[in-house]
Parts: structure tokens; C-alpha cells; sequence
């Protein structure tokens, strides 16, 4: 069974407690060279604490890895599962305590990376290991110039709709513009029996995930070249094109109280005749077999090409004093990016690829298709932005007020925050 908790922390849930280990001063680990020299004797043992995607999959995959890790290069790896519900506090406190994870599995690194406690690419990562990784997640794991945040696994978003619905009220496609998708969801909704064109999660389990979809499907960013750009002309276009949607009743009632579990609920209960998803709730319509679906890219604002919002968790590295994990750390980052490790791990989670053999080697599963072939272009919210984490609680608590409101506004409001260091 897979884990709905780590699919919400992959949608982007805050990790309030993430920023505790950050401002906690350090834990001594930052005085290590940064030059991958090595001061000490080196460890034969490292520890990896791991966020528990499931309980079928996640423990017997980094069990199994400690085997073969032990039998490849000598050096043990003191594996450690902690559920989504605990490790952020679980890890700050180890950091507090000058007790770091040689490799920490979590959704954030940047605020870790910025107190200088994190090894970056160079000293561990092998070349050909990093000329696989997506442009994308380099991009996205990359603080102050140098990439700190290897991902694990991903996730991207897409258009689901609802093909029984669409028949039935006259529509031979997805749409492509949102001029197509708003006509779309006036018709879907005229079917009456409570059906809704478009279900619109903008409450505060994951308002900035649904946002960041439409947004760049808009030209729109969160950030733009170092500065924030919450409240640019795109982005309140883009809020104010959400409103008009909920204003013309096509959308569930209250859009600012529902999250995306409601959302996806509404359509696979059949009421919804569209909502923005992943491969995780195909898992669930596949069980369930009530909804005949489909899936396309996510509609643009005036038809070019669909970008996605892409998720992803990461496998950071913590310094130690002298560098003393640092071949050991290395030789477990050449293991994991092996194709028959890390793809095994990804297919047995039921997510995506992070690594360009891996978009090839997922080719063959034409359920993944739509994702994958927006996946290298995908857009993240800025995780590279020690802040991002209360930004986006802000976002959370407060975007779905404009639905009742003034976009320009609530986005004028958070603009302020995001300037103010959140």
C-alpha cells in the first residue's frame, strides 16, 4: 500500500520543522575542508536516514542496498526509516545535537546547504553520475552556484479528465488553452447531477502546487533571476482567471477549504470532469476501476507547450570533521545512481524518473508517458531558496482568499513576505 501520506509530502506539504536544524548554529560538521581532502582516518560505516515512502517497498529496498553496498565496496551503511510524520523533527534534532545522518532522505536542503554543513557535488558525486541527472533537478538542487540537493525520485502533474463526462457532454478532447478548458468545464457542469467542470483544490494542504501549475502554464515563475516575482502581471492574471472560473460556478463549491485528497475524490467519485493529478491517483482510479480516464499535458494560456510542476525529494550528504566520511559517502552515491538501484527504487515506489537513462528506461510504460515526456522540462517551486519553506506556508494559508477577494492583493501580500525573508 502506497504511503497518501508521502504523497503529500511530495505534492509539497511544509516541513515547518526543517528550518530548526538551520538556525540551530551548526553542528561542527562545517569546519571540513571543502577541497575533498580527507583529515582523519576514514569511516568504514555511514548512516542514512530515510524517509518511508511505504510500508511495502521502502525498508526492504534499503536493506537490500546496504547488502550489496557492503558487498561492492567494504564500507556498512546503518540504514534508519522514519515516517514522513516525524523525520523533519527527527533530523533537526540529530543536527541540533551534532549528530547528522552521513545522508539525510528529506524534501528540503537548501537551508542545510546554506549553513555550509552539506558536501556538494564535486567532492561526491562521479561525473557521469551527475551528466545523468535531469537538467532540471540540477537546476532546482543547486545553491549559491553549487549543487547540494540529490534527488531520490519524482513527481509531475498532469490533466486528468474524465472520458465518460466528456462524451456525454458533446467534447471530443482535452483541452489545450484555457479558453478551451473553461468553455470545457461551463458544458461539464451543465450536465447537472452535481458535476463539476473543473475540481479546485486551492486550500491549505497544497494551494501552491495547483497555483505553480497554472502559473507556468501562464509564463509566469515564483521567482525570477534572484528575485521574487509572486505578484507579477502574469501571476495575478493567472489568480484572477482562477476566480473567474469559481465565480461561473464550474468549480466545487469553496475552492479556498479544498485540498487536493478532496479534489481527487470528487473525481473519482465522477463528479469532476477535470483535476490536475499525478500517477498516484491513476494507481487509485486503476484499483478502484469506477472513472474511465484520461490523462493529457496541462492546458497553456494560449496553446504552446505544456509545462509541468515536477516534485522531487533528496539523498544530501553531511559533512563530517576532516572529511572522514567522504569515500564512503561517494561510493554509496555511485551504487544508488545505478540504473538497477535507483530505477528499482523509483518503479517500486510507483514515481518517476531523475536521471536521463531513467526517462528511457520508463519509456516502455505508456501510462507514464505524459508525464515523462514533460518531466525533463519541468518546473519546481524554488526548493534552492532557504526561505521557500514559510513562503509557502504563507501561500498555503492565505492564496485561496482570492477566490473571495482581490487577487492582486493576496498576491501583493505574499510578494511583501517573500521580500521579507518570509
Amino acid at each position: 500500500m502506497k504511503s497518501t501520506t508521502r504523497y503529500a509530502a511530495l505534492a509539497g506539504v511544509a516541513a515547518a520543522a526543517l528550518a530548526l536544524g538551520a538556525c540551530g548554529g551548526g553542528t561542527g560538521a562545517g569546519n571540513a575542508a571543502d577541497n575533498g581532502s580527507t583529515g582523519g582516518a576514514q569511516a568504514t560505516t555511514i548512516k542514512l536516514v530515510a524517509a518511508e515512502y511505504s510500508k511495502d517497498h521502502t525498508k526492504a529496498f534499503w536493506d537490500a542496498f546496504a547488502k550489496a553496498y557492503k558487498a561492492k565496496t567494504g564500507y556498512t551503511l546503518d540504514v534508519q526509516i522514519v515516517s514522513w510524520d516525524n523525520i523533519d523533527q527527527q533530523s533537526s534534532t540529530m543536527i541540533q545535537n551534532n549528530q547528522p545522518p552521513d545522508i539525510l532522505n528529506l524534501n528540503a536542503y537548501a537551508s542545510y546547504a546554506k549553513d555550509g554543513l552539506l558536501y556538494d557535488s564535486d567532492q561526491v558525486l562521479p561525473a557521469a553520475v551527475k551528466s545523468d541527472i535531469l537538467d532540471t533537478f540540477v537546476k532546482y538542487g543547486t545553491y549559491d552556484g553549487k549543487f547540494y540537493g540529490f534527488p531520490d525520485l519524482s513527481s509531475a502533474r498532469a490533466l486528468f479528465y474524465n472520458k465518460a463526462l466528456f462524451k456525454q457532454a458533446g467534447l471530443n478532447a482535452p483541452p489545450k488553452t484555457w479558453d478551451e478548458l473553461e468553455a470545457d468545464a461551463k458544458k461539464l457542469t451543465g450536465l447537472g447531477n452535481g458535476t463539476v467542470g473543473y475540481a479546485l483544490p486551492l486550500g491549505p494542504e497544497e494551494a501552491q502546487g495547483e497555483f505553480s501549475m497554472w502559473l507556468f502554464n501562464n509564463g509566469g515563475t515564483w521567482k525570477d533571476q534572484g528575485k521574487w516575482t509572486i505578484n507579477s502581471a502574469q501571476n495575478v492574471a493567472t489568480l484572477t482567471f482562477l476566480k473567474k472560473l469559481t465565480d461561473e460556478k464550474v468549480t466545487q463549491h469553496n475552492p479556498a477549504r479544498t485540498n487536493r485528497a478532496d479534489a481527487f475524490d470528487l473525481f473519482k467519485s465522477g463528479k469532476a470532469g477535470m483535476v490536475i493529478g499525478f500517477s498516484p491517483l491513476a494507481a487509485d482510479l486503476d484499483k478502484d476501476k469506477k472513472v474511465d480516464y484520461g490523462v493529457a499535458p496541462f492546458p497553456s494560456n494560449d496553446g504552446s507547450a505544456s509545462k509541468t510542476f515536477g516534485v522531487t525529494d533528496y539523498l544530501m550528504a553531511f559533512k563530517k570533521p576532516g572529511d572522514t566520511n567522504l569515500k564512503a559517502v561517494k561510493a554509496f552515491y555511485e551504487l544508488y545512481y545505478q540504473p538497477d538501484q535507483v530505477n528499482t527504487f523509483i518503479k517500486a515506489e510507483g514515481f518517476l524518473p531523475v536521471t536521463k537513462s531513467g526517462i528511457q528506461a520508463f519509456q516502455s510504460d505508456a501510462k507514464l508517458k505524459v508525464y515523462l515526456d514533460t518531466l525533463p522540462n519541468a518546473q519546481l517551486t524554488p526548493t534552492d531558496d532557504p526561505t521557500w519553506d514559510k513562503i509557502k506556508l504563507a501561500v498555503q494559508q492565505n492564496l485561496g482568499s482570492a477566490m473571495t477577494g482581490d487577487p492582486k492583493a493576496v498576491l501583493d501580500k505574499l510578494q511583501q513576505t517573500a521580500e521579507n525573508g518570509g
